[in-house]
């Protein structure tokens, strides 16, 4: 892992004016992040964890406080500067897929690509090599509809992908799937950090956290917690190989 700081979090705040009553969902949380980590965002409903991720997948901003992505400050950003930034640095995995149900696998994973204003040729090869990479190169043509929840989550992994992001920022990806596949889905988030990706993973879930190699916990708008992960799962069967074959994951890590 590059011992390079990628997110760098300096007393961010976050309040919100409901009626007469002031809500800081965020208090002053400060965090960096290296390039190549894989870490876990946990905390119970009500500890600021849903938005530090928006703030960190530039969906919304800080009330105070800084925020470097990649070397850009994004804390003072014009939403259309945001959506930018979106596009290029952050891919996103969400609980619920999100993706469009009448368009192919090839066209929602490429559907970054069209934002970007890659040609259609360019956007078509590089989506039928993510979903190849994903273990879907037979279903380019499938619509959600025709795809079980695990396949959906790996479209949208994929999609994820599409742009070569700085960060994966995975929402709940296991919420809806049920225990076998989130194995598999996990699996595949390990793989691709292997590859050398930075992934933020957000769940409430312990068994699932416990795959990161660092988890920080929330309470009441702050940090309470942020330690390596010392008890790490390796779920992933060509993982498991890697390792039968001498590969040293302390040292990649």
């Amino acid at each position: 892992m590059q011992n390079e700081p990628l997110i760098i979090i300096k007393e961010v705040g976050r309040k919100y004016v409901i009626g007469s009553e002031i809500i800081h969902a965020l208090k002053s949380v400060t965090l960096n992040i290296n390039k190549g980590e894989f870490v876990a965002l946990m905390g119970p409903s009500g500890s600021g964890k849903s938005t530090l991720m928006n703030i960190l997948g530039c969906l919304d901003t800080p009330s105070k406080g800084e925020y470097i992505l990649n070397g850009i400050h994004v804390s003072e950003m014009t939403e259309n500067e945001l959506a930018e930034v979106r596009n290029k640095e952050i891919g996103f995995v969400f609980q619920t897929f999100n993706l469009l149900p009448r368009a192919s696998s090839l066209d929602n994973v490429s559907l970054p690509l069209v934002y970007a204003g890659v040609s259609k040729t360019e956007r078509n090869e590089r989506a039928y090599k993510a979903l190849e990479n994903v273990g879907l190169g037979n279903r380019v043509d499938h619509k959600p509809n025709e795809l079980s929840g695990g396949q959906r989550q790996r479209v949208a992994v994929a999609r994820a992908l599409i742009n070569n992001p700085s960060i994966i920022l995975a929402d709940e990806p296991t919420g809806n799937l049920d225990t076998r596949t989130s194995v598999e889905i996990m699996g595949l988030l390990e793989e691709i950090h292997l590859k050398g990706n930075t992934i933020i993973l957000v769940t409430h879930e312990e068994d699932i956290a416990q795959h990161a190699h660092r988890i920080v916990r929330m309470r009441d708008g702050l940090i309470e917690s942020d330690y390596p992960n010392e008890h790490i799962k390796k779920v992933s069967p060509r993982l498991q190989d890697l390792e039968d074959n001498g590969v040293d994951f302390e040292q990649i890590n």
